[in-house]
């Protein structure tokens, strides 16, 4: 995995805000990769990660221009490698695959199918029930029956990720009060513990790799204590789901034990995702290895082996220059995201040049 003769592949990654966009910052980073960080953020972390020169402020991935600007700016600055770990982003870039194809920008990223099954957690379950446990779950639509589900019962929305609007329901008057658009699942209450699969497929969709994760301490949906574990029943079953969902690169299962000890699915995030330095830690470069498959150096056909690891993460400063700092001078702080072409200082804007 090498670029051309003058210089190392440059490979630009979204998101460099959270902890998947930086995890993949640091897994990837060498003296033949080039990494530039992106986000939306111009106080993000992971943009102080690399040099000014190589820092991009985006647009939300839900904006409309997202795709279409994040492209003209890959053109700009000779970009080998796009890889986005930001949920709004993955649908709008997956749609233009073929127009980075033609301009020679490999997208680590999912195919479209499997991330519109991803991001709908009722499709999801419904194509994976008859291969894995999946919950007990309803749709909060009008045939909501409110008498007919076990409580307590979990209510999250249709979409999205981590614990956002997830909450418990304990009685059947609140269950009454759903609004009743289809946006919200009424899921089984599993109680057991919850276990993280990261998984590797390769371009052609076998799947490499799964490594699972206990997630023993969670803050705001993400693990911040977790072991890697040897267990044959939960490698099966990430395999399984990947194989099901058509995954072609990495994904993390989520899965949580019903009241039996029986794995059962919750969702799957078709990204990194931000504990992936526990798995890289442990034996499997997940991200340099689709990268490197992204770019026609698909991973080989022995099986991939991990150890077992613990990690637990601590907030770790970055400090930086006044000069090169975006809120060095007060009066052009943003008062939220910077808009479109808004450039923070010393960082490259979406259609920008560097």
């Amino acid at each position: 995995m090498t670029g051309s003769a003058e210089r190392p592949l440059r490979v630009l990654v979204t998101g460099s805000g959270g902890p998947s966009g930086i995890a993949v910052l640091r897994s990837i980073a060498s003296e033949r990769i080039t990494t530039l960080a992106a986000d939306m953020d111009p106080f993000a972390a992971g943009l102080y990660t690399v040099p000014a020169e190589r820092r991009v402020i985006l647009s939300p991935g839900s904006s409309p221009a997202f795709a279409e600007a994040t492209l003209e700016v890959c053109r700009r600055l000779r970009v080998d490698a796009l890889i986005p770990t930001v949920d709004d982003e993955l649908l709008p870039l997956a749609r233009l695959r073929a127009t980075f194809a033609r301009e020679g920008i490999a997208l680590v990223l999912a195919r479209e199918s499997t991330l519109l099954v991803c991001l709908d957690k009722w499709r999801l379950h419904q194509l994976c029930r008859a291969s894995v446990r999946v919950p007990e779950c309803r749709l909060a639509d009008e045939h909501l029956d409110p008498w007919a589900p076990t409580l307590p019962a979990i209510v999250k929305p249709r979409s999205g990720s981590g614990s956002r609007g997830v909450r418990l329901l304990e009685r059947r008057e609140e269950l009454a009060r759903l609004p009743r658009d289809g946006t919200l699942l009424v899921q089984e209450y599993l109680p057991g513990p919850e276990w993280s699969i990261d998984v590797l497929a390769d371009s052609r969709g076998a799947v490499r790799a799964a490594v699972p994760r206990a997630r023993l301490k969670v803050d705001s949906g993400v693990a911040i204590a977790g072991r890697t574990l040897h267990d044959d029943r939960l490698e099966a079953f990430g395999r399984t789901v990947a194989r099901v969902i058509g995954l072609t690169t990495v994904g993390n299962v989520q899965v949580k034990a019903a009241a039996d000890g029986t794995p059962a699915l919750l969702e799957v995030n078709p990204r990194f995702p931000g504990t992936m330095p526990l798995t890289v830690a442990a034996g499997i470069d997940m991200p340099l290895l689709a990268l490197a498959d992204a770019l026609g150096e698909p991973p080989g056909h022995e099986r991939l082996e991990f150890r077992d690891i613990a990690m637990v993460r601590y907030l770790e400063q970055r400090i930086v220059a006044l000069a090169d700092f975006a809120g060095a001078d007060p009066s052009a702080a943003p008062d939220g995201p910077r808009a479109l072409g808004a450039p923070a200082r010393g960082a490259v804007p979406v259609g920008g040049a560097s």
